[in-house]
């Protein structure tokens, strides 16, 4: 009998530092189950999505990582693993859509099972950046994950105001895609699904007057 030939998944290395995206195809070089098709700027991801069937998606070390594009690619339905180097944005990059939550660290067996996971439809999510069974938990009332920045008090301040993202970016002198970041963080922190959430658990802890 002959055995059938496994075809490895062909995927995507998405990264704005392109020493980023050469590391992460060095780290997968040899692996048989995969086959690195392309690399590329988050801006030039969309050029790619009817060629790959699942994009590895690095965020970056920066505190304001572009969540925007990710899920504006999200949207084209290809599975996409995303690495992040922060916990606290585990929480926000798992509300894009995305179908694999891994560390920047994570070594090339972590890397190849992912891909091979999103590519049979299948979600993993590192254990360290969530609690089991998968999803992020909500916090515990009374809790916080962890701290709210003073700036992220300033932006929940205003949320809770009724401002628009686009008016909090002209009080606080900063652009509307920076306020998105903070906004995603202070949801992450105060395991809010929405800002009307995050305001009533923020009020509940005493973080903003009721």
């Amino acid at each position: 009998m002959i055995s059938a030939v496994k075809i490895p998944v062909e995927l995507l290395i998405v990264a704005a530092d392109p020493l980023v995206r050469d590391g992460l195809a060095a780290r997968l070089d040899g692996r048989p189950e995969v086959a690195v098709a392309g690399r590329a700027a988050p801006e030039d991801a969309p050029l790619f999505a009817g060629q790959v069937r699942v994009v590895l998606w690095d965020l970056g070390p920066g505190p304001e990582p572009d969540l925007e594009a990710l899920s504006g690619f999200i949207a084209t339905g290809v599975p996409v693993v995303v690495l992040v180097g922060r916990p606290e944005l585990a929480a926000a990059a798992w509300r894009t859509g995305a179908r694999g939550i891994l560390r920047r660290t994570a070594d090339a067996a972590e890397l190849v099972l992912a891909v091979l996971a999103a590519a049979g439809g299948l979600t993993v999510l590192d254990p360290d950046l969530f609690p089991p069974p998968g999803a992020p938990q909500s916090a515990p009332p009374g809790e916080l994950v962890e701290p709210l920045t003073t700036r992220e008090l300033e932006v929940l301040g205003l949320i809770a105001g009724g401002l628009s993202g686009k008016e909090i970016a002209h009080r606080l002198g900063i652009s509307e895609h920076t306020v998105k970041f903070h906004v995603n963080t202070i949801m992450s922190k105060l395991g809010a699904r929405s800002r009307t959430e995050a305001v009533v658990i923020a009020a509940r802890l005493g973080l903003i007057p009721i």
